[in-house]
């Protein structure tokens, strides 16, 4: 599994869980800093964070729903690794 340094893909209760399924999968950590041109995640995470807004509060939790859902279904035609952004 390819993994950025997130804490939470270092953090020590992890490693019980790793050692479990060794056999299955190991982790393999990003460079420091790679961003969204080897981690595709990280832009549709930006991408979100604009349509969205981060740190926004919204009036009703459907209203988030519908926001979500929209940037959702706007990149629905092709998996996440092949847009550019």
């Amino acid at each position: 599994m390819v993994v950025d340094r997130s804490g939470i893909h270092r953090a020590r209760k992890l490693a019980s869980t790793l050692e479990h399924y060794k056999d299955k999968f190991e982790l393999h950590f990003l460079p420091a800093h790679s961003g969204h041109h080897l981690n595709p995640i990280e832009g549709f995470w930006r991408r979100m964070k604009e349509v969205i807004g981060a740190g926004r509060c919204f009036e009703d939790l459907h209203l988030l729903y519908r926001r979500t859902r929209q940037v959702l279904m706007a990149h629905q035609e092709r998996p996440i690794y092949e847009f550019s952004w």
